[in-house]
């Protein structure tokens, strides 16, 4: 396996863990509905973290995805403001980002 399909396949695990959270998130937030005051106030601090966790992953997911057509267009681990080459350190931290060092900053 190629260095490129390894960060491919490493981008399409990491897929699948955010589709399983924001699976969990989507069923912990549909089971929540308690009669009890007390339980409901609880159960609605509970909800924000968790749709805070559900937005995170929305994110992430839609970098996952567009780094997935840039693999599948030739173009992953270029910089797309740029056009430089994102370095392989970089990558290895950030799979899915779409700038080399100096662009991000």
């Amino acid at each position: 396996m190629d260095d490129l399909e390894q960060r491919e396949a490493e981008i399409l695990a990491r897929k699948h863990e955010l589709l399983a959270r924001m699976t969990f998130v989507d069923n912990e937030l549909s089971s929540h509905g308690s009669p009890d005051w007390e339980d409901n106030a609880v159960e609605h601090g509970e909800d924000e973290t968790l749709e805070a966790l559900g937005v995170s992953a929305q994110r992430e997911l839609r970098m996952l995805e567009a780094a997935l057509q840039r693999i599948a267009a030739g173009e992953y681990g270029f910089c797309v403001r740029c056009g430089a080459q994102i370095s392989a350190a970089r990558l290895d931290l950030l799979p899915a980002t779409p700038f080399c060092t100096g662009c991000a900053q």
